[in-house]
């Protein structure tokens, strides 16, 4: 993920722009010597933040409920007098401050806005309250990447950035808040918007084209740009491995039109926003036939293989997050870039920003975040405890945790969450001085997700149950069932579902016995399991980040060769239950090898807003 820094002037600063070697290595510097700071005393940070939160939150509302006087800002009377919480917990408080109540509720500075995260509530994106100073804490974490970057490749200050970074649409509560993605937030920001020149963040995207809301006119002229300054792009990249795998994928689709823009020196008249088109102007500047040829000559060849290296033939390595489900995506990344590095940088969430990556040259199998103490205040749940009752002891310090060991991340953070469960597990890899490094393993009850969606096994059983219905006129039931995140066949990635069906008049049921079931009431069983999953996965796939829901049939004792399967794999018999999602190959390639056929949902499931069903949607 591209750093993002301070503030003042406009990103169209020229390249004229002197920004010395001494400056440069001064300011890396500095910045390396905070990290090797932060970390050596990373105790003694963690006790100061709390005491700062709790100091400047003492007035609040909900630490004076659960009875924590001010004055009372050492760790151990906070840990026994505020509880962990999960996100319903302190929704109460939350939904009070979206309606309008501008008391000190959950801290004492007002809240300036709510990020919404990826995670749901009730089908529900949450939002997580924010304060304007957090925008200085993200950006401090951001101008720590370029300088930690810069010790493993030299020379990225002597080109570009290409990096496709979007905006999302926005509400606003009832009292007036605005409940936006974290990375909106952000780009439209000052601190993003207003950064002065600097070579770490030249990007061939202008701010113009970031901060368009039509999604298709945003990537459209993003890959535009970096086309016509290809030459000059040492680092591609987006937030996440599957967004930037959906840029290629619409190079793959539109490379003809791309190359009749570069061809004629003119925008195509699809490019509607005036900001757009006049920030695209000034790169495209004049036809360039010999760019449009080369451009036309390397999409038209039958093979994509290694695009991103002959298109960018300076790219040095991608930079996107491939941890956690993102991992599904690493192969066809390695294909399209001829085996470039995968470079994730940082660690982040909607809650608080968390860490980064101080040897971003790694595998990304072994990518580990250093926890960066002076974000919030942090402590850590022990996986084999986190399903049941805690007691304080439980939780352990950030200075504390175990190598090897597994824990849920819990955060108290400078704008109003105590003690508040993320919900991603992590397995700690390592120290950097005092301040551990963590592997993302992945966030609990999560069994499918392709995009930003993230899918448990309740929601999926819920949206399977109420699909089947579908089957009652016909006298079939479902006999067993299990799912996959298909990234490999289609882009964007989609859900699978592997259904065993029974018909009720006949318990000996045979494969043909599927066609008694019109093909419209299977396309149907698809659609009501996308309408009944929650509001992330359903925006996605309005944008076209997640594609159609498709159900497999499979033959009649598909399921019993499965455990037959898992039990030869030395599985016990008497405590084997089918797996609700499934990823080890063999299991995909058994269950593909039954299919006898195959239904795909007819048509996007309804969305409306971005999560937030009564209030308005803006942008």
């Amino acid at each position: 993920m591209p750093e993002a820094p301070k503030q003042t002037q406009s990103n169209h600063s020229s390249n004229n722009n002197h920004y010395s070697d001494v400056a440069l290595a001064d300011n890396k510097n500095t910045k390396l010597d905070f990290i090797e700071e932060v970390t050596r005393n990373a105790g003694e940070v963690q006790k100061r933040v709390l005491a700062e939160i709790l100091s400047r939150n003492a007035g609040a509302e909900y630490l004076k409920r659960h009875n924590l006087r001010g004055g009372q800002t050492d760790g151990e009377t906070f840990k026994k007098t505020i509880p962990v919480v999960a996100y319903e917990d302190v929704l109460p408080y939350i939904n009070r401050i979206a309606a309008g109540d501008s008391s000190p509720i959950l801290c004492s500075d007002p809240i300036s806005e709510f990020l919404t995260s990826s995670g749901t509530s009730g089908g529900e994106r949450k939002m997580m309250p924010t304060i304007e100073e957090e925008l200085s804490r993200r950006s401090l974490l951001y101008s720590l990447l370029m300088p930690v970057m810069s010790q493993f490749v030299p020379g990225l200050d002597k080109g570009k950035g290409m990096y496709f970074l979007f905006v999302k649409s926005e509400t606003k509560t009832p009292g007036g808040l605005l409940a936006r993605p974290v990375l909106t937030s952000y780009y439209k920001s000052s601190h993003f918007k207003e950064r002065p020149y600097d070579p770490y963040t030249n990007y061939t995207s202008p701010n113009e084209t970031i901060l368009c809301p039509d999604s298709y006119q945003s990537m459209y002229s993003q890959m535009l740009c970096g086309l016509c300054e290809h030459a000059q792009v040492l680092r591609v990249g987006a937030v996440f491995a599957s967004g930037f795998i959906r840029a290629i994928r619409f190079l793959e689709k539109h490379w003809t039109l791309l190359c009749q823009d570069i061809r004629t020196g003119s925008v195509n008249q699809l490019i509607t926003d005036p900001s757009v088109r006049d920030a695209v102007a000034r790169i495209l500047k004049k036809p360039d036939p010999g760019l449009a040829d080369f451009v036309a000559t390397e999409c038209g060849k039958g093979s994509w293989q290694g695009i991103i290296t002959r298109l960018w033939p300076n790219t040095k390595y991608v930079d996107v997050i491939v941890t956690g489900t993102m991992s599904q995506y690493i192969p066809i990344l390695d294909y399209y870039s001829n085996g470039l590095p995968l470079v994730c940088t940082m660690y982040a969430s909607s809650e608080c920003y968390f860490g980064v990556n101080l040897n971003p040259l790694c595998k990304p199998s072994e990518v580990s975040y250093t926890i960066i103490p002076n974000m919030a205040y942090f402590e850590f749940l022990p996986v084999q405890k986190a399903d049941e009752k805690e007691g304080e002891e439980e939780l352990v310090d950030l200075v504390d945790v175990k190598i090897g060991h597994e824990y849920e991340l819990v955060v108290t953070t400078y704008a109003g969450l105590y003690r508040y469960r993320v919900g991603d597990i992590l397995r700690v890899a390592g120290f950097k001085n005092k301040a551990p490094q963590f592997n993302f393993v992945c966030r609990k009850n999560v069994v499918l997700s392709i995009d930003t969606d993230k899918t448990d096994e309740v929601e999926l059983q819920n949206a399977v149950k109420n699909a089947t219905n579908h089957l009652v006129p016909f006298g079939a039931c479902l006999a067993e069932y299990t799912s996959y995140a298909d990234t490999i066949t289609t882009i964007p990635g989609h859900y699978v579902l592997y259904w065993e069906l029974i018909l009720g008049s006949n318990k000996n049921n045979n494969n043909n016995n599927i066609k008694i079931i019109p093909p419209s009431v299977l396309e149907d069983c698809c659609l009501t399991v996308e309408e009944s999953l929650d509001t992330v996965y359903r925006q996605n796939r309005v944008f076209e980040a997640i594609g159609p829901l498709e159900i497999k049939i499979v033959e009649t004792g598909t399921f019993d060769k499965l455990m037959d399967y898992a039990i030869s794999l030395g599985a016990s018999i008497n405590q084997y239950k089918t797996p609700r999602c499934v990823t080890f190959a063999p299991i995909v390639e058994l269950l593909n090898s039954k299919v006898v056929s195959s239904f795909f949902s007819p048509k996007c499931p309804k969305w409306t807003t971005p999560g937030l069903k009564q209030w308005s949607n803006i942008n």
